[in-house]
């Protein structure tokens, strides 16, 4: 196992694109900050709103809102999310791009998610922009 995370071009905003370093994942959930925000830091119970790009490790995009061109927004440890975000997105500040790998473990378990394409010992990767809180 690699302590690698992969890379994301862009910046703030800009569709990422990751390259991955290894082809094995982490263990346990990864989290960095790519780009460090200056805004408020976000609290479990805040409704956040991102935009993201979500992909399998070093296969294929299941989910990313920047070709949609309209953020998402979700309560935050809460228990609504997978537990990778609510992990890794409490704490943030508005602002910040964040990268979190997401072990089967913190995402969608042993049964993943089929019909996204997501195996059930997918480790899947996120880059997360925190747009803001309502």
């Amino acid at each position: 196992m690699s302590n690698e995370l992969p890379t994301a071009s862009g910046s703030f905003g800009d569709k990422p694109e990751l390259v991955f370093p290894t082809p094995d994942a982490p263990e346990g959930l990864q989290i960095a900050v790519l780009e460090q925000g200056t805004g408020a830091t976000v609290e479990a119970g805040d409704t956040i709103v991102v935009n993201y790009l979500g992909q399998t490790w070093g296969g294929h995009v299941f989910d990313n809102s920047y070709d949609r061109g309209a953020s998402i927004s979700f309560p935050i440890g809460m228990g609504v999310v997978i537990g990778g975000w609510d992990d890794g997105l409490v704490g943030q500040q508005i602002g910040s791009r964040v990268l979190l790998s997401v072990p089967p473990e913190h995402g969608y378990g042993p049964n993943g998610v089929p019909q996204a394409g997501i195996k059930g010992d997918d480790t899947l990767v996120f880059v997360v922009d925190v747009v803001g809180v309502e």
